[in-house]
């Protein structure tokens, strides 16, 4: 197993679009690395540059202490699991799980120990003589993990690999990566749009925008200090309100002050300019109409059983804000 490392890592397509802007990122040997973002930041084009699959325009890519800017894909000694399976479908499980090994020339004793090794870890022993046709979405995807277990590789590249699970499955797979990350200890880059997939299983979570990483931290720093106004609404479900709004002092006392709502500010040592006053959902509390410090209409509200996330127009009726309560 190897850490990865990219230096200044630029590329522009032929088009002129730049898909990453001089990326700097370092993934620990044995670390699980979520990328997230919205469809087009670059998370796909960051995954196939450390793959080999695409070339950067200029900056370096290492695995372990290894430049493997030039080399191919097959001299990476990397494993890719894609959005989708691509098993082969005339071939069985245990065929699939075998086949990388076979082209690679290794000795036949040792494909049925790492083959059997794989099937105990993923519990892959009742579907061995099954061919892909006739598996469930999860199942296809365990043994697409699992032909790529059994390489043994370096490290591990994954590609939205649970998009195409329902919601039920693919929270019962994720606890399934999680577990398998930890039996292994190997190096993974697990990129996903969805981010309460990347809350839930990363080491740590790189949030990707218009090509350019916003913060690289865990999970939780993430979430409770987010770098920029950008990480702020992306992460989280749903999104922090976010309010643009200015301070004001009037002798010892402070206000945050937009357009259509003041509420109290302490311990704020802000100059007076602009500025953006962030609420997560969760904080927010209904009150009496005389004691609240932001009032409002209700537009929407949406059970989800343990919770209710409520939709309000703020201040000037222009502002939205949700709550969850």
């Amino acid at each position: 197993m190897a850490g990865i490392r990219l230096e200044k890592v630029r590329k522009v397509y032929p088009d002129g679009t730049v898909a990453l802007h001089g990326l700097d990122l370092a993934i620990a040997d044995g670390e699980l690395l979520v990328v997230v973002g919205p469809s087009g930041c670059g998370k796909t084009t960051l995954l196939r540059v450390i793959a080999g699959l695409e070339t950067p325009t200029s900056g370096k890519v290492y695995i372990g202490s290894r430049d493997v800017t030039d080399l191919s894909p097959q001299q990476r000694d990397l494993a890719m699991v894609f959005q989708t399976y691509a098993l082969y479908p005339h071939k069985t499980v245990r065929q699939n799980l075998e086949f990388g090994l076979r082209v690679r020339g290794i000795a036949a004793n040792v494909i049925a120990e790492r083959v059997q090794q794989v099937v105990a870890t993923l519990d892959l022993a009742d579907v061995l003589d099954r061919r892909p046709w006739q598996l469930s979405g999860g199942q296809r995807q365990r043994v697409a993990l699992g032909r790529a277990i059994a390489r043994q590789p370096q490290a591990f590249l994954l590609d939205e690999p649970l998009s195409n699970l329902d919601a039920r499955l693919r929270v019962r797979t994720r606890t399934e990566l999680v577990r398998i990350h930890r039996h292994l200890g190997a190096t993974m880059v697990f990129v996903t749009h969805d981010q309460e997939e990347a809350m839930t299983l990363g080491d740590r979570v790189a949030v990707l925008n218009d090509g350019q990483l916003q913060q690289v931290a865990t999970p939780m720093e993430v979430y409770h200090r987010p770098a920029n106004t950008f990480v702020a609404g992306f992460i989280g479900s749903p999104g922090m309100n976010l309010f643009p709004c200015s301070l004001e002092r009037t002798g010892s006392k402070a206000e945050l002050v937009t357009p259509g709502f003041r509420i109290g500010a302490t311990g704020l040592s802000l100059a007076k300019a602009p500025c953006t006053l962030g609420i997560r959902p969760e904080e927010l509390r209904l009150a009496q109409r005389d004691q609240a410090e932001l009032t409002g209409r209700v537009e929407v509200v949406q059970p989800l059983g343990s919770f209710v996330i409520v939709h309000v127009i703020v201040g000037d009726e222009a502002t939205p804000c949700r709550a969850t309560l």
